[in-house]
């Protein structure tokens, strides 16, 4: 689908080389299955197909240059993808979406209508003056790379639920990347080593004139005093959370909140996503991409906030506030070695990479998993909605959403800075996000 700018900019090539990630993504599904709903309150994967194109179609048309309407009525249909909260599920069926040639029709089309007009954009021009723009051609191809990048990620824990023979393994980037534990292993890491954290302040944010891309919830500075607490200096395991699960967490009220045990019982669940039990044995599996694999002990757990919330109180601790995170991640070299930008479709040890460390000594903050905060998503002092995207961050500003930090597997390097936020729903066990303990 590729019609390639000439000459390119470096940002036209970076939002070539993202649209070759998306499609070698689509490519793992078996076409016949590409109008499945692999989690309920997302939409069907052919949604996603349509939806990239005309986010880039609709963001760029007259700001960046003029795109002339050929199918309005689908720029509107793959306009926007869901969050449902409180229980509201899509209802749509797959004969309500068009058929796949016209779905893949019309994001050639968008494509070839976009690449026409790239060579000739001033992308390191200034802001236009005639007030019909409302940014420069570099903030909006940024934001159209990262948000295609943001749904390569989403893709993947989308289709990690589909059943392994709807998939078409060896497909896509990343494959055949196998976890790359230490040499010097001699067993599971230690999940009881905490590291002290002096008192100090920590930065949220970065300024506006900072010259530097971020989305709208990034800028605009807090600086928090952060009393002395230790953090666990890895991310909890998945031998670490079996512990919990054998020591009948998910069966204890106490531990969780009124919210949560309302939705694990309603829910009937009993250990996280992706985890199942052996037939006769009764040895615990886990579903990665392409197989199912006995659990690695060593691997961060992917769970829910609800989850991860529910072991911190058990092991008599907390999740961190994203303020604790932060300063805890001060001086760690969040663009070095690691498992993140698409380099693995699964987790590695959780110190498999013992130079991701901070200056305080705490490991693996950027990359190998998401991780949750306690804090619950909200603006920084002096926010302003992108005005071509005004509901991006300020929709979710509503109590219902947490901030993760870090990144995961999947997840693109250039999101990896420090000040980029994260934030899903707390009963959501889909996500690539484990979690860290602290304690004050």
């Amino acid at each position: 689908m590729n019609r390639d700018p000439a000459p390119r900019h470096p940002l036209a090539q970076r939002l070539i080389d993202a649209r070759q990630i998306t499609d070698a993504l689509f490519s793992i599904v078996k076409p016949e299955y590409l109008y499945e709903r692999p989690i309920r309150e997302r939409h069907r994967i052919v949604f996603y197909i349509g939806h990239l194109e005309a986010f880039d179609r609709n963001l760029f048309d007259q700001r960046l240059c003029t795109l002339p309407a050929f199918s309005a009525s689908l720029d509107q249909l793959f306009a926007f993808g869901i969050d449902p909260v409180d229980g509201g599920l899509p209802t749509d069926v797959p004969d309500d979406w068009p058929s796949l040639e016209v779905v893949r029709g019309y994001g050639q089309q968008a494509r070839e209508q976009i690449d026409r007009e790239l060579p000739a954009l001033n992308i390191d021009g200034e802001p236009p003056t005639d007030g019909a723009q409302d940014a420069t051609a570099e903030q909006l191809l940024n934001v159209a790379i990262e948000h295609r990048l943001m749904h390569a990620e989403t893709l993947a824990y989308m289709l990690h639920q589909l059943p392994l023979v709807w998939k078409v393994a060896g497909q896509g980037l990343g494959e055949g990347q196998p976890a790359a534990p230490l040499e010097s292993r001699t067993g599971e890491p230690d999940q009881a080593a905490m590291v002290k954290v002096p008192a100090g302040s920590t930065l949220l944010g970065m300024p506006r004139d900072s010259g530097r891309f971020g989305w709208d919830n990034e800028f605009g500075e807090l600086r928090v005093d952060v009393p002395a607490f230790e953090i666990d200096r890895h991310m909890v395991t998945n031998g670490a959370f079996r512990e919990f699960l054998l020591a009948g967490g998910y069966h204890q009220r106490a531990w969780w909140k009124d919210k949560d045990w309302a939705w694990k019982e309603s829910e009937g669940i009993s250990h996280p996503a992706g985890w199942s039990q052996r037939d006769g044995d009764g040895e615990w599996m886990l579903r990665t991409m392409f197989e199912e694999m006995p659990l690695p002990l060593d691997w961060p757990v992917y769970v829910s906030h609800a989850e991860a919330s529910a072991y911190a109180r058990w092991a008599g601790k907390a999740l961190p506030t994203e303020a604790q995170w932060q300063r805890a991640a001060h001086g760690a070299p969040h663009a070095a070695s690691g498992n993140f930008d698409f380099r693995s479709w699964d987790p590695q040890a959780v110190d498999a990479h013992p130079d991701n460390i901070s200056a305080f000594g705490v490991e693996g903050q950027f990359g190998n998993g998401w991780e949750w905060t306690s804090t619950l998503f909200d603006a920084l002092p002096g926010f302003e909605p992108f005005p071509f995207y005004l509901g991006y961050s300020a929709n979710f500003f509503d109590g219902q959403h947490y901030v993760l930090k870090g990144g995961s597997p999947r997840t693109a390097q250039c999101m990896l800075r420090p000040a980029f936020r994260n934030w899903f729903q707390p009963h959501y066990q889909y996500v690539y996000a484990g979690f860290r303990c602290v304690r004050a």
